[in-house]
């Protein structure tokens, strides 16, 4: 009688909840399966939809030894691609491309009838090589295209509507197994690695692992959300901690590579920290956010508006500033020319300034990936150079002379390397003959052999110096 009386009570109990679930979840109670069922078919439309649509990425070509910075070895590698255009254009990680030679994209095969009977193993796609359109290091994301039309194009959502939770699938070729697909949810919606950092990342526990590199993450309507990038690991595979560049600023960047080849960012000339509880109580600020200026470009548009160290930025344009990435993202929407009406803190006081946006010079750290083997080496000097033209030079700022070749890396033959060249050396001649671009080098050094003796004078640091040595 007790088992029974507990068992009606129970009843009674879960009778109005499992009667509300199942009005919420199914009009109808499910029969052997069905919810898990049709779960599993809508799963299957999104992997239909996506897979024609990813491609894997083959790049042979130089990358950075392992141990030495600035040399380059000869390297191979696999990666992933998201078709955004049906006629041919792939974005992928800088990370992927950047010091390529060659690019090859192997395209999926189309599924279609069989006259063999059914198989569950797909025929290899058609490969064909790429060009690269525009690389944004400062993203990671690259732009590339083969010739190709009529292919199969993913939509980029809006990853400013993505919830925490909400369910995504990550596609790829992870340590190089093509036409893979993985299942997780958003972790979290705008990961920052650091506080200051710009970009801010789209979490996911999707499995993702070396070889997702710029394959897409989608939500369950199938449109793309973010493209994988990287994970953090302490086992060398997935953890479950994976990162997804947004969408929006996939689409932000491949808009501009597609235009330009290159990404505009504007800036005022200043330095900024985002403001957090412990810097504005010590400051007695009125308020724990806001970006606090650290430093300034004394020549910069900032420095002649009047802006000061110690200013804290609040808002841009009439909308609220709460920290660097909010302030950087501002920045970016304003063409060069353009001016940016800044509210700033200062003493407490607040101060209205209008500041113009000038278009940032080229970062001298990036231009590992101006460089390609066949176009820059220089095999007597074993280094590789580039043009110091006027916009390089301003770049680098205070040469003595605003022309030569600037060393970017050595090859890996060149020994022994500390006693010659080193990044960042200017070749301005080789034994008296002036050199002012890359291609009056190669002719200096043209009828030099093995052992014959050269002085080239390279300017290192703001100084001038020889150095001297026979070829080897």
């Amino acid at each position: 009688m007790n088992r029974q009386l507990l068992q009606a009570i129970g009843a009674l109990i879960l009778a109005p909840a499992v009667a509300a679930w199942g009005a919420v979840a199914e009009p109808q109670r499910p029969k052997d399966g069905g919810a898990l069922q049709a779960m599993s078919a809508s799963f299957e439309r999104v992997a239909r939809r996506v897979a024609p649509s990813v491609v894997q990425i083959f790049v042979s070509g130089y990358g950075l030894s392992d141990g030495e910075a600035h040399v380059l070895t000869e390297q191979q590698g696999t990666a992933s691609g998201t078709v955004l255009d049906s006629n041919g254009y792939i974005v992928t990680n800088a990370h992927v491309v950047s010091r390529a030679r060659r690019i090859q994209v192997l395209l999926p095969a189309l599924p279609g009838p069989d006259p063999r009977g059914p198989s569950f193993v797909r025929p290899e796609g058609v490969k064909r090589d790429a060009e690269v359109v525009g690389i944004d290091t400062a993203t990671d994301l690259a732009l590339i295209k083969i010739p190709a039309h009529g292919l199969t194009a993913l939509t980029l959502g809006d990853s400013d509507q993505l919830k925490q939770g909400e369910l995504v699938f990550a596609f790829g070729s992870p340590l190089g197994l093509g036409n893979t697909v993985t299942m997780g949810v958003i972790s979290a919606v705008a990961r920052q690695l650091q506080p200051d950092d710009m970009l801010a990342y789209v979490q996911t526990d999707a499995p993702i692992n070396p070889g997702n590199s710029g394959g897409p993450l989608v939500d369950a309507r199938g449109q793309v959300v973010g493209l994988n990038t990287m994970i953090i690991t302490r086992s060398g595979g997935s953890e479950g901690v994976g990162f997804a560049i947004p969408s929006n600023t996939v689409r932000y960047i491949v808009d501009q590579l597609r235009a330009k080849g290159r990404v505009h960012r504007g800036v005022i000339g200043v330095q900024v920290q985002t403001v957090g509880p412990t810097m504005a109580a010590a400051l007695a600020l009125p308020q724990a956010w806001g970006v606090i200026v650290a430093d300034i470009d004394p020549d910069g548009p900032a420095a002649k508006a009047g802006i000061q160290i110690g200013d804290v930025v609040v808002a841009a344009d009439g909308e609220a500033v709460g920290n660097v990435r909010e302030f950087g993202i501002n920045l970016y929407r304003h063409p060069t020319g353009s001016t940016v009406a800044l509210d700033i803190l200062r003493a407490n006081k607040k101060v209205n300034v209008k500041v113009p946006v000038v278009e940032r010079p080229e970062d001298p750290n990036t231009l590992m990936d101006m460089v390609r083997p066949e176009k820059n080496l220089v095999p007597q000097l074993d280094i590789l150079g580039i043009d110091v033209d006027a916009k390089l030079a301003t770049a680098l700022q205070g040469l003595r002379k605003a022309s030569g070749v600037l060393v970017v890396a050595m090859s890996a033959d060149a020994s022994p390397r500390a006693d010659r060249f080193q990044p960042g050396d200017v070749i301005h001649a080789v034994n008296w003959t002036a050199v002012t671009s890359l291609d009056g080098l190669r002719k200096a050094v043209a009828g030099l052999k093995d052992g014959d003796p050269v002085v080239v004078q390279i300017e290192r640091g703001g100084a001038l110096k020889f150095v001297a040595f026979e070829i080897d």
